[in-house]
């Protein structure tokens, strides 16, 4: 075989067309078995190289990087295992790659992106999981890329948006996370994109209409949120738009190219809507268009209702201000905190010998352990790690502090315990634990009133702070692992007056900081920064629970004022949030 050039068809039939080296071996749908011999590496002259549909095992022999001058190479739909490896990167004039429908597993060789020549790269149907490579952006002639059915994890690379002539792209069932790259939104010549299957977050690009050879889209099933951007109605060529199983809202386009779209492209969303036959609920008609007598209607349903709560929250306020004054007035119970003490037996008995399951939380002076008195009483303690030198002053700090405070929207010291190898602050135990975990948790969730009245608790501790003691405490460490909930949901702040963060309240990592990205979407896109499980897009009052949610974040912004002096009052913080609360309860009586 090795003295002419040779053809076995799938009907096993061999063609000898002369000459004297091999230039094609073809072996698709033979039946062949076994592994692929090393000895393929010595057919240096070999142009085309098939052997798909076989039964072909084990790995690819490294010897294949000897067939310098093959152009296509196809191993597709056999039980072929192990990594591609980096000497399929010395075949410098391979224009397709054909590896689908296999075992293969591990990465995908960075090197890849050196041949330049290729065309099509065909990976579907693997064990990959490594990312994409950013060298393929270097592909300038890569008309397909086909990776779906892997196990392939990370970003898409930005350097996708090289492929200037790609027609077909297929990333189907990965586990590709973050955003759509916005650089993909330039391959203008891209007729198939397919992205279904993974766990991509963010929104539709509004950019993607600059796709104009689009002709198929499939986003469905990933945690894709925000609203299907109007510009898409630029894309006529589109026949095929899937977004099913997503996190969108808002109203579907119904102009072409939606027009002819079927419903089961849009179902199970967070809110979509627009027209019927789309099977979603039509959107909520803006205010604009509403009658002038249902305007009438409901402007006196709000002034009625407003008779009724207006009052209950200034009261609700008033008790809750009397209530803190009453608190400072009383006996000082922590006065005694420094005398008082728990033994040691007695705190390490409760605790199980502060066993870690215990163990409800630490920092960098020590770990609080859930402890329950004989009295059936749940205490948490507070053991500092006295290796630390700064523990020991850190522990007399906290007494002093805690000595002279007394608010229901603090954590309440009872006692403490202290000797030459042990220190430890009993506290008020809470049952809900921080609200650290309800915000950064899918177990756990906080709805909009929970969460403005935790900012008024919030607001009225540090009134208390700022204003009610005898020489002010400030925080210096506010941030949700601080905010502890009782069994009431009662807001507590703890670790108050202890900590020096060191930095201001508007600096942040990366180019934009946090503050700057907030207030850059208000009011128009308060969407892109919101919990969307807070708001019900396809309801009527959409732009009314919008301006509070604005309204809130507009205090929190200044509340970050670089100078302290611009910072707003906490008063006048704790009576903002009261009136949006007001007006949240308000509207939701209202329709």
């Amino acid at each position: 075989m090795a003295k002419e050039i040779v053809a076995i068809h799938k009907h096993g039939k061999l063609s000898f067309l002369g000459g004297k080296v091999v230039v094609t071996a073809e072996f698709d749908g033979c039946k062949i078995q076994g592994r692929i011999p090393d000895e393929v590496g010595n057919l240096s002259s070999l142009l085309d190289l098939r052997i798909s549909g076989n039964n072909l095992v084990g790995s690819i022999p490294s010897t294949i990087g000897n067939l310098r001058k093959l152009q296509h190479f196809d191993l597709t739909n056999n039980k072929l295992t192990g990594f591609i490896g980096d000497h399929i990167c010395k075949l410098q004039h391979l224009g397709d790659i054909y590896l689908g429908k296999n075992q293969l597993s591990g990465f995908l060789p960075n090197c890849l992106g050196n041949i330049t020549s290729l065309r099509e790269i065909h990976l579907g149907s693997n064990k990959l999981s490594s990312n994409i490579p950013p060298s393929l952006g270097n592909l300038q002639d890569l008309v397909v890329l086909d990776l779906s059915s892997n196990k392939m994890v990370g970003f898409l690379p930005p350097e996708i948006g090289n492929l200037k002539v790609v027609t077909l792209i297929d990333l189907t069932m990965n586990q590709f996370s973050n955003e759509i790259p916005r650089k993909i939104v330039g391959l203008q010549t891209l007729v198939h994109l397919s992205l279904k299957h993974n766990k991509l977050q963010g929104s539709i690009p509004d950019s993607m209409s600059n796709m104009v050879g689009l002709e198929f889209l499939d986003l469905s099933h990933n945690n894709i949120s925000g609203i299907i951007p109007m510009s898409l109605k630029k894309l006529k060529n589109l026949k095929y738009f899937n977004v099913s199983v997503n996190k969108l809202y808002g109203e579907i386009p119904s102009s072409s190219p939606f027009k002819n779209l079927p419903s089961q492209f849009f179902i199970n969303n967070e809110a979509l809507c627009g027209s019927s036959r789309f099977s979603v609920p039509p959107c909520p008609t803006s205010s604009k268009h509403r009658s002038n007598s249902k305007k009438v209607l409901v402007l006196f349903l709000l002034l009625g209702i407003a008779l009724v709560f207006v009052p209950s929250i200034f009261v609700f306020l008033w008790k809750r201000y009397r209530k803190g004054k009453r608190a400072l007035q009383q006996p000082d119970s922590l006065a005694a905190i420094t005398r008082e003490r728990n033994s040691y037996y007695e705190l390490l008995q409760v605790t199980d010998v502060l066993r870690e399951s215990n163990r409800i939380g630490s920092g960098s002076f020590g770990s609080v352990y859930k402890g329950v008195l004989r009295s059936g009483t749940a205490i948490a303690v507070k053991v500092f790690n006295l290796q630390l030198d700064a523990a020991f002053k850190r522990f007399d700090m906290e007494c002093e502090v805690l000595r002279s405070l007394r608010h229901r929207n603090l954590v309440k010291a009872n006692t403490s315990c202290s000797n030459l190898d042990f220190k430890a602050l009993v506290l008020e135990y809470m049952p809900n634990g921080s609200i650290e975990k309800y915000l950064y948790s899918h177990n756990y969730f906080l709805d909009i009133r929970q969460r403005l009245s935790i900012m008024i608790d919030v607001a009225c501790a540090l009134e208390y702070l700022h204003h009610g003691c005898l020489s002010p405490v400030i925080h210096c460490d506010l941030k949700p692992g601080n905010v502890s909930l009782d069994e009431d949901m009662v807001a507590h702040l703890s670790d108050f007056g202890l900590y020096c963060a060191g930095r201001k309240p508007n600096d942040f990592q990366g180019d934009l900081s946090l503050k700057q990205w907030v207030s850059h979407s208000l009011p128009e896109t308060v969407m892109d920064v919101l919990d969307a499980n807070l708001i019900t897009p396809m309801n009527n009052r959409l732009q009314n629970e919008l301006d509070v949610v604005a309204s809130i974040m507009k205090v929190a912004l200044d509340c970050c004022a670089e100078s302290p002096a611009g910072r707003t009052n906490m008063k006048d913080v704790r009576d903002s949030v009261a009136i949006n609360l007001l007006v949240w309860t308000l509207h939701g009586a209202a329709f």
